[in-house]
């Protein structure tokens, strides 16, 4: 027999979206600062409505404790590590204005040298060209522009989903590093 907590993570299951990701690599960022819905809602350019299905489907998940403020860090970055690059992958497409992301950002924009290949999220003000990839969610380039901890993580992420054997077996191992200190 299921418990009522079984039951409800059951209930009404749509299945994790990629803001829903975006979202707890925001709440790991903060590094156990308090937030509200409504301080995610607005650094985030998501609608509160959105915050909020979003903490039910990562807590369905098991992604996050049942007060739905507490990331579940080992279960998270199992799910980065081995199901982002199937569920959410990403191929380069053509040329555009950006700004950096996986390999071309920090930090792995230190770590490694992928010759002269550029990934950036498409933005009309970006700093770079390279080849489009299209971020987990449209606003999240305007968020990660005034927050340099959440663009990192992003960017490891976007490693995982694009990035090369090496790569990604480096920004594993800088994720994993990054969000289990947290």
């Amino acid at each position: 027999m299921r418990t009522a907590n079984e039951r409800a993570r059951m209930k009404h299951s749509r299945g994790m979206r990629p803001q829903d990701l975006a979202i707890l690599l925001k709440i790991v960022s903060m590094r156990g600062e308090h937030w509200r819905i409504s301080d995610l809602a607005a650094t985030l350019y998501i609608s509160q409505s959105e915050i909020s299905q979003a903490l039910v489907a990562n807590w369905q998940a098991g992604l996050l404790d049942d007060s739905k403020r507490v990331v579940h860090k080992r279960s998270f970055v199992e799910f980065l590590l081995h199901g982002v690059k199937y569920v959410y992958h990403q191929r380069p497409g053509p040329i555009t204005r950006g700004m950096p992301t996986a390999h071309s950002a920090p930090p792995l924009s230190q770590m490694v040298s992928a010759g002269g290949d550029i990934y950036v999220w498409p933005d009309v003000e970006g700093s770079a060209r390279g080849q489009r990839i299209e971020p987990l969610y449209p606003t999240l380039p305007r968020a990660a522009k005034v927050d340099r901890p959440f663009y990192e993580l992003l960017a490891l992420v976007d490693a995982i989903r694009v990035g090369t054997t090496r790569e990604y077996k480096i920004a594993s191992e800088e994720l994993t590093k990054r969000i289990l200190a947290q």
